[in-house]
C-alpha cells in the first residue's frame, strides 16, 4: 500500500479555521479530483461533516471516537490503523486530513501531494504538520500564477520519503 497525504496549506501551514477552508482554488480542487477519484480516502469526521458528506466515486473512511457514530455512503472506524486496514493493500491511499488526522499519519506515509498557497499566512485553527527535510524530498513541483479564478498563487509540491 502506498500512503499518500492530500492538503492544500498556507505558508505557515494553515488548512482552515472554524472547519471551512480558508481560499477557494478550483484548479485545486480539479487537481484533487483527478489524484483521488477511484481510490479510497481517509479522513475525519470533522472533515466528512465540511464537506457535506461523502465524496462521490471514491470509498470514503471516516475515523472517529464516536461509538456510535454512522454517515450514509461511509465506512466508519475508530482509529488510522482500523482505517488502513479497510483499504486494499495493493494500491495508493489517500488521506485527505483534517489537520488530527495529518498528525496521526505523516510517520506512515510515503508521499504527500501538498498545494502549497503563496502569500497568505492565516489565522487558523488547523494546522499541516512540518514537512522535515531530513525524511522527505521534494521530486517536483508546478507554480500557478492568481488570476480571476484563484485569489492567490499556489504551488503543486509531490514530496516522497527519504
Amino acid at each position: 500500500m502506498t500512503i499518500t497525504l492530500v492538503a492544500a496549506a498556507a505558508e505557515n501551514n494553515a488548512l482552515g479555521k472554524d472547519n471551512q477552508m480558508i481560499w477557494r482554488l478550483p484548479d485545486d480542487f480539479k487537481h484533487f479530483k483527478n489524484l483521488t477519484t477511484g481510490h479510497y480516502i481517509i479522513m475525519g469526521r470533522k472533515t466528512l461533516e465540511s464537506m457535506n458528506g461523502p465524496l462521490p466515486n471514491r470509498t470514503n473512511i471516516v475515523i472517529t471516537r464516536q461509538a456510535d457514530y454512522t454517515y450514509e455512503g461511509c465506512i466508519i472506524v475508530n482509529s488510522l490503523m482500523e482505517a488502513l486496514a479497510a483499504c486494499p493493500q495493493d494500491e495508493e491511499v489517500f488521506i485527505i486530513g483534517g489537520g488530527e488526522i495529518y498528525n496521526q499519519s505523516i510517520a506512515q506515509a510515503d508521499k504527500i501531494e501538498l498545494t502549497r498557497v503563496l502569500g497568505i499566512s492565516p489565522d487558523a485553527d488547523a494546522f499541516f504538520p512540518e514537512i522535515d527535510p531530513d525524511k522527505w524530498v521534494k521530486e517536483k513541483q508546478l507554480h500557478h500564477e492568481k488570476d480571476e479564478k484563484h485569489a492567490y498563487e499556489f504551488v503543486f509540491e509531490t514530496w516522497v520519503r527519504r
